[in-house]
């Protein structure tokens, strides 16, 4: 018995902390294993919480005990990066990115990009309608390793930039879809900063979603969502364009695909509201809106919140509150609920089968991931927020216009 004890601890000791490297942590799931968070909470229950030196929309990335977030002075003309100790809460390092005034929309902020991390390097993407960066930072030390110019962001509307960069391999990959002059897909090396391809891309209108990487068949596909091509899939080691869904999204696309079972799924939308997902399967080659188009829905859809794929449903949490579970092979509901109260700008998370979504006044609704619906808790932030909440190790972190937060599993 003393035996088994043993080695059922030391087990427990040796597993890996489970890092939230990127928006929406693994695979831009949104999903957690980690037990023991509260659905109710006070302030009182915060480990710790941090007075951050700029506003921002983005979202907290951990990896092992580092926690790093990006600010902006209120008008853009400074921004930064910062790290933070996960058990303390103590400023590790600060870097100071520059940073422009420029137009964008009243909702964005100039820290909305979300960093990503492979355990060595912070990678952050930057810019406005002169200039874009994509900058490598030591996650120990936050040194610059590398700082790579690129195309600057323009766009006709004047929202500003949002989309965040992920890593595949060696790479790091980042979109620029806008709407005044060819945009483009980017990679490049981690490493180094050189760039290994370019997709140069025409869109009427901006893209804000962040791409997945997924798997079909034993090989890589990065999925895309955009207005001209719809849902897309792309090599993401050579760059190259392996089918497309065009002339099916006629708005911007903000929330980003998702992905279950050989199916992804996409909306576009505007004005608050999503107008039309679409589910395809993601084997086709070239235009496959005429083969591979599982289903399309045109009602009750999200604009911002990314829905949540966990089980065999299909979680869609509306700008407005409304939560709908649905099946995700036919995209028929299950249940359709007002679950939250106000707008809500951040994406669902699902920790150990209940979601938790914050609107944009702070308060956080916490329901239970199932076909049957049940409310588990409500709970204050304290403050506005349009950010998703990471989480890592027994820990939910959560970012708020002014603070940072961390709320520590029971």
């Amino acid at each position: 018995m003393k035996k088994n004890l043993f080695f059922l601890l030391l087990s427990a000791v040796l597993l890996p902390a489970e890092n939230w490297a990127q928006f929406r942590g693994p695979d831009g799931r949104g999903i957690s294993n980690d037990k023991g968070l509260p659905v109710k909470w006070t302030a009182k229950d915060y480990k710790w919480q941090v007075k951050l030196p700029g506003i921002g929309h983005s979202s907290p990335v951990v990896w092992g005990n580092t926690v790093l977030i990006t600010s902006a002075a209120s008008a853009g003309e400074q921004r930064a990066l910062q790290a933070f100790d996960t058990d303390t809460g103590k400023v590790i390092w600060t870097e100071h990115l520059g940073g422009n005034t420029h137009p964008k929309h009243a909702l964005n902020s100039y820290a909305s990009a979300t960093p990503c991390t492979d355990g060595k390097r912070v990678y952050v993407a930057w810019g406005d309608n002169d200039e874009y960066f994509m900058v490598a930072h030591d996650l120990k030390t936050g040194k610059e390793k590398w700082r790579k110019q690129l195309p600057p962001s323009l766009s006709k509307h004047g929202h500003g930039t949002a989309t965040s960069p992920i890593i595949f391999e060696d790479l790091v990959i980042l979109l620029n879809e806008h709407d005044t002059g060819p945009g483009y897909i980017v990679a490049l090396n981690k490493n180094t900063g050189k760039q290994q391809w370019l997709i140069k891309r025409k869109i009427e209108i901006m893209t804000y979603a962040t791409p997945i990487i997924i798997e079909v068949n034993g090989e890589p596909q990065l999925i895309n969502s955009c207005l001209d091509d719809g849902l897309m899939g792309i090599d993401p080691r050579k760059g190259k364009v392996l089918w497309t869904t065009p002339g099916n999204f006629d708005l911007r696309t903000v929330a980003m695909p998702v992905h279950w079972k050989g199916i992804v799924y996409g909306s576009c939308g505007g004005g608050g509201k999503g107008k039309l997902m679409m589910a395809v399967k993601v084997s086709g080659k070239g235009n496959v809106s005429g083969s591979h188009i599982a289903w399309k829905r045109q009602r009750s859809l999200p604009y911002v919140p990314t829905p949540i794929v966990y089980g065999d449903h299909i979680y869609m949490w509306l700008d407005n509150g409304i939560v709908i579970c649905a099946d995700p092979k036919t995209g028929a509901e299950v249940w359709n609920e007002r679950v939250g109260r106000g707008d809500f700008s951040s994406s669902p998370v699902c920790i150990d089968g209940k979601i938790y979504c914050s609107s944009r006044t702070g308060e956080f609704t916490v329901i239970k991931a199932s076909p049957k619906y049940e409310l588990l808790g409500r709970s204050q932030l304290g403050e506005a927020t349009h950010a998703t909440p990471a989480i890592s190790n027994g820990r939910m972190f959560l970012r708020g216009f002014k603070n940072l937060y961390c709320l520590e599993a029971k």
